[in-house]
């Protein structure tokens, strides 16, 4: 494999993200019907496993073994404690709120959050995908 130099302070930007998840057939229900929203498209699947994302970033669904289920995930305990999405606009994110209401899935702290101060926007709706893992889709203009 050939090592590049890289400057110290170049941004590299994330390539994936492994989530391991207790039941694969319902969370990639759930995430492929995501992507339709987010703009992103299954990417390749294997024996256990599925991607979803873009060119430029991608989820990989990976099914947890059993015997590692029963552990379960917890977002306060050491890991992971929620990915977030980026939205084009605010409007974007009160789509998406309703049509995660329209599918049952919880949202959280009421709905979407408006947490920016001065004139920078910060607004964001936070929701749970099947093992309770935080989304969040936000728009930070």
């Amino acid at each position: 494999m050939e090592q590049r130099d890289v400057p110290a302070r170049t941004c590299v930007p994330p390539n994936h993200l492994d989530l391991n998840v207790s039941d694969l057939r319902r969370s990639e229900g759930f995430y492929s019907s995501l992507a339709e929203q987010l703009g992103w498209r299954e990417l390749e699947r294997g024996e256990g496993w599925v991607s979803i994302g873009t060119g430029s970033f991608y989820v990989t669904l990976v099914q947890t073994q059993d015997r590692f289920r029963e552990a379960g995930y917890h977002r306060k305990a050491v890991g992971v404690n929620h990915l977030a999405y980026r939205a084009p606009s605010q409007r974007a994110v009160d789509e998406l709120h309703a049509w995660l209401l329209a599918r049952g899935i919880t949202v959280l702290y009421g709905g979407p959050l408006d947490m920016g101060d001065g004139g920078e926007p910060n607004y964001a709706v936070f929701f749970e995908d099947p093992d309770r893992l935080k989304l969040e889709f936000v728009y930070r203009g």
